[in-house]
């Protein structure tokens, strides 16, 4: 028998709740937002809600990886852009980095390099996120389970592990896990579905990058407003709270074509 899940939409299903960040972009752009980018974009679930919650919106995502990016083939008012980041130019007023990808870029100057080409492609007014986790317990290995229901009598074991952390040059190695139980049994697992060796960029060093780049003001609000969200829970304790932190800043001034 093939397999009957797939990770991707487990994924989407355990970890990302892009219902919730959409408005919570909308609210923190301030003004009536109607483009949205949306760069390591991986399945383009963010970009696919920005335009079901807005029939005027639109939104270009961006990934390297093909085939995870043609999942999202045939959505409406989305334009899939299979490239590097830091070659796309498409104008938007909302950029967005989630799922920690900012960690992607694993030096100072790569990421200085992109937060100026995310500037670049902002419109007036316009709105760069990414987001990060921080505090002691960023710095611990360990892992949490949690369980999801995503069907009467289905489900999902989702496992967050921080494997290994290098304190001096701020790596980490994360890892995904799925088992799906069906009725009380397990049907189908996936170890290591999702492996990350990430730059754990601190909420205070993309701050100063951003305002380097050429972002006017700069800020940073908890967890994307999803203080219940499965990383979130995953990364917390009863002793020691990691803290999911939304970095954003704004560009005020006119866009350069």
């Amino acid at each position: 028998m093939g397999a009957r899940y797939d990770k991707h939409d487990l994924y989407e299903r355990c970890v990302q709740a892009p219902e919730l960040v959409v408005p919570f972009l909308r609210r923190l752009h301030r003004g009536a937002p109607l483009v949205l980018g949306e760069d390591f974009c991986g399945t383009a679930a963010l970009a696919r809600e920005w335009v079901r919650s807005d029939p005027r919106a639109s939104a270009i995502a961006v990934d390297h990886d093909a085939g995870v990016l043609a999942r999202a083939a045939g959505a409406e008012r989305v334009e899939l852009v299979h490239a590097d980041v830091r070659a796309v130019h498409a104008p938007c007023d909302v950029l967005f980095v989630g799922n920690f990808s900012i960690g992607e870029l694993a030096t100072r100057e790569e990421l200085l390099a992109y937060l100026r080409h995310a500037h670049a492609r902002l419109c007036q007014g316009g709105l760069f996120v990414c987001d990060t986790y921080a505090g002691a317990g960023a710095w611990r290995t360990g892992g949490v389970e949690r369980r999801h229901w995503i069907a009467p009598g289905v489900c999902v074991h989702y496992v967050w592990e921080q494997r290994e952390v290098d304190v001096l040059a701020s790596r980490v190695l994360n890892a995904l896990s799925f088992r799906v139980e069906e009725q009380g049994e397990i049907v189908e697992e996936f170890r290591d579905a999702f492996l990350y060796r990430w730059r754990l960029w601190s909420a205070r060093e993309l701050r100063d990058a951003l305002c380097e780049a050429g972002f006017e003001a700069t800020d940073t609000a908890d967890a994307l407003g999803l203080e219940e969200s499965a990383v979130c829970a995953a990364q917390a304790s009863a002793s020691d709270r990691t803290v999911i932190a939304c970095v954003f800043g704004f560009r005020l001034g006119v866009r350069r074509t």
